[in-house]
């Protein structure tokens, strides 16, 4: 299995890319804010319309491997994912791929 690392920016893409299909608006209409909490973990809030949404780890989670499907073409379903604070990233994750 492949590590694969994605970047910040393409968690929120994935995240906008998410929001936009349950809200059945486009992509560019959604912004994204990522958060880390100690004690509530990986998080994001979305924007559409003047409306705001938190967006639970499971949200991300499920957004990453719909990105992985749609983007990159790689079987969401046989990938391990795991979000990181990175110190100098910021908010990563890591995904175990078959190549």
């Amino acid at each position: 299995m492949e590590k694969l690392k994605i970047l910040e920016q393409d968690i929120i893409n994935a995240l906008c890319l998410y929001v936009a299909d349950k809200k059945q608006v486009s992509p560019q209409e959604v912004e994204i804010e990522l958060m880390y909490d100690d004690d509530y973990g990986f998080s994001a809030e979305s924007h559409v319309n003047g409306r705001s949404q938190i967006l639970i780890t499971a949200n991300m989670i499920e957004a990453l491997r719909l990105w992985l499907d749609v983007q990159l073409g790689i079987d969401p379903f046989g990938a391990g994912l795991e979000l990181v604070l990175d110190d100098h990233e910021g908010i990563i994750a890591y995904a175990r791929v078959k190549r």
